[in-house]
């Protein structure tokens, strides 16, 4: 088991005296732009136990799962990458395009069936409201892929950022024709500046128009946008996404804009947590994918096979910092309900109960003498909040949500960040050496956001400084077992 677990920018390499470090879970930065686009940087924040204030322009940095978040530090070294472009012999690409045509007009007519592209002589035209395009292509020849990247690459832009430390590069969706872009929050946290490129080239200013850094997402506006006809994209229904189903990922990883990556959706309901100094940022029901995703590709596209976005780009999973096929975006449907809170001018609504906890694990059950070694152990209980009039008391210890088990502090709030404002949930609670079913309403933070909201502090590992005193306790109590075993 992995107890050390620090989270380090996917662009660093991380290596110890006992092989590759291990991987982790980390939110996916934003790559050097040298001297134009300089290397991106997180801030800190502070864990609100997945109830965490939104709107504000405060930085807030994302460490892995319950560990300590390490600085990043921009890169003053200039790299040059040369693309080579290769020629083959023209027999065996003959054959694998004769079946790949076959394939691809196949998968083509489907989509031509389903209504999600309208094909003319001339002409692929993406059905649906929410824009009007007229992409030009070859519809004889074209794939599967190039179908889906010609009507989604108009409406995923790259977003450069200036701020005191430097600045960055990550990606954005265009929401509608007024200019609202949905990004995730850590690729314009503590941005002075803002910048959007569209495909056609074109750049525009913009500004934030509110964050909700709690789940990492975002939303800023074009304001020089003059006559310029932006593309919104379709969006789709993440709740009807199955794995194995294909997407596309579309951003502009390492600063190299409008670019794809295809895969497939490798698993569903992931959940993390992760943490800073003064904040937490909650990913719950992630969409897992290995299309390839790195830094850069924050706030880009998961784009279906219809060409309608289904997630937020948004984390990867890594040894070395880049894409190691495990990224992980934020379902849409979550997504454009907390963007549309925002472009309304609200605060962004989260499940409230109304506590203050903190990870139990084997060194704090030692400690304080407690009957279980995982769960949430309650500190603080606030008046007249859902906790308090269900009848939660201090030194509870919730072991379960909805029979789902929950280890850690982190581990409730991801639990209860999967449910909505006004749902039910039954709370296995550890009172003493009683076991109790505790049922609660959970409430909204809307309001109170600025003063009380669930906090919790400790992720369920221990410290090694908890560690070492841990085993120094045991070995004291065992070694004195022993000296009065030998005699």
């Amino acid at each position: 088991m992995d107890t050390n677990h620090t989270p380090e920018r996917p662009d660093s390499r991380g290596t110890s005296g006992n092989g590759p470090t291990p991987p982790r879970v980390e939110v996916e930065p934003t790559p050097d732009a040298g001297a134009t686009n300089p290397a991106g940087a997180h801030a800190s924040g502070e864990y609100n136990s997945g109830e965490h204030a939104a709107g504000a322009h405060a930085a807030g940095a994302h460490a892995a799962g319950a560990t300590e978040h390490i600085p990043y530090e921009p890169s003053t070294a200039s790299e040059t990458r040369t693309v080579v472009k290769t020629r083959t012999k023209k027999l065996p690409v003959f054959l694998a395009a004769l079946g790949g045509f076959v394939l691809g007009g196949i998968l083509l007519i489907a989509l031509v069936m389903s209504g999600a592209f309208r094909i003319t002589d001339s002409d692929v035209q993406a059905a649906g409201d929410s824009a009007a395009q007229t992409i030009k292509i070859d519809a004889e020849d074209a794939t599967l892929a190039e179908a889906v990247a010609a009507k989604a690459l108009p409406s995923v832009v790259s977003i450069t950022t200036e701020t005191q430390d430097g600045g960055g590069v990550g990606s954005g969706v265009i929401l509608d024709a007024d200019g609202n872009i949905l990004t995730n929050y850590h690729v314009i946290e503590g941005a002075t500046a803002i910048a959007v490129n569209v495909d056609d080239d074109a750049s525009y200013e913009a500004e934030i128009v509110g964050t909700d850094e709690s789940s990492d997402l975002a939303v800023i506006r074009i304001t020089d946008k003059g006559d310029a006809q932006l593309t919104p994209i379709e969006v789709g229904d993440s709740d009807d996404l199955s794995v194995g189903e294909w997407v596309m990922a579309i951003g502009s990883p390492f600063g190299n804009e409008q670019s794809v990556s295809t895969g497939v959706v490798s698993a569903l309901y992931r959940s993390t947590a992760m943490q800073s100094s003064t904040g937490t940022t909650i990913y719950a029901n992630m969409i897992q994918t290995d299309a390839a995703i790195n830094p850069g590709n924050s706030g880009g596209a998961l784009v279906d096979s219809e060409g309608k976005l289904v997630g937020i780009n948004s984390i990867i999973e890594s040894y070395s910092g880049s894409s190691s096929g495990v990224g992980f975006a934020i379902p849409i449907n979550y997504a454009i309900n907390i963007a549309n809170q925002i472009i309304a001018g609200e605060t962004p609504a989260h499940p409230y109960l109304g506590v203050s906890v903190t990870s139990v694990n084997a060194f704090v059950a030692r400690r304080e003498n407690l009957s279980v070694s995982e769960g949430a152990l309650i500190s603080q209980v606030n008046e007249g909040t859902p906790a308090a009039e269900a009848g939660l008391e201090v030194n509870d210890i919730v072991t379960a949500v909805d029979d789902e088990p929950v280890t850690s502090a982190d581990g409730l709030i991801m639990a209860l960040r999967e449910h909505e404002v006004g749902d039910k949930v039954t709370l296995t609670v550890v009172r003493g050496d009683e076991t109790k079913k505790i049922d609660v309403t959970l409430g909204s933070d809307a309001d109170l956001q600025t003063d009380q909201q669930d906090t919790s502090s400790g992720n369920g590992a221990m410290t090694e400084e908890e560690f070492l005193q841990y085993l120094q306790e045991l070995m004291g109590q065992n070694g004195g077992n022993l000296g009065g075993q030998i005699g």
